[in-house]
């Protein structure tokens, strides 16, 4: 099972670290992958949920394991000349990543193809979650892991 730490966050939410690029050299050096926020203004790549944040290098969007959420359509377009595995979403219960995965609203059905995206929306336990699926991707990949052995 993959875990993916949203946002580059393995032990909760935390607004000053999220899309924060060390936090997700540190998220993927302990082994995890990362969704992260990406915009494309002004032909330079940024960083962040709600607005751009930090600057990044193409070359940091490279990395191995990551998980790129286009936040607008110049990311989108963009990110579509590559071969990165990214996607679009915005409210939709299901979204195809362009590595052909099925990136899942929480609650909602899963498939072995699927990414469970923030099962603490329903459920801090982590014990009993229904692991039919390619991955999971929480701001708490530490407590998962930590609370299922098979991770």
């Amino acid at each position: 099972m993959k875990l993916i730490a949203h946002r580059g966050l393995i032990s909760g939410p935390d607004s000053n670290l999220e899309n924060l690029p060390d936090q997700i050299t540190k998220a993927l050096t302990a082994g995890y992958d990362c969704e992260i926020d990406v915009r494309y203004i002004n032909s330079k790549w940024m960083l962040g949920h709600d607005t751009p944040d930090y600057e990044v290098s193409f070359e940091f969007l490279k990395q191995s394991k990551l998980w790129i959420h286009a936040k607008n359509l110049t990311a989108l377009y963009e990110l579509g000349k590559t071969t990165l595995v990214y996607f679009w979403h915005q409210g939709d219960d299901f979204t195809l990543t362009s590595n052909g995965y099925i990136w899942t609203y929480p609650g909602k059905d899963l498939t072995d193809k699927s990414i469970m995206v923030m099962p603490e929306w329903s459920d801090l336990n982590f014990k009993n979650l229904d692991t039919n699926c390619y991955a999971i991707c929480s701001d708490f990949v530490k407590n998962i892991t930590e609370s299922n052995q098979s991770f």
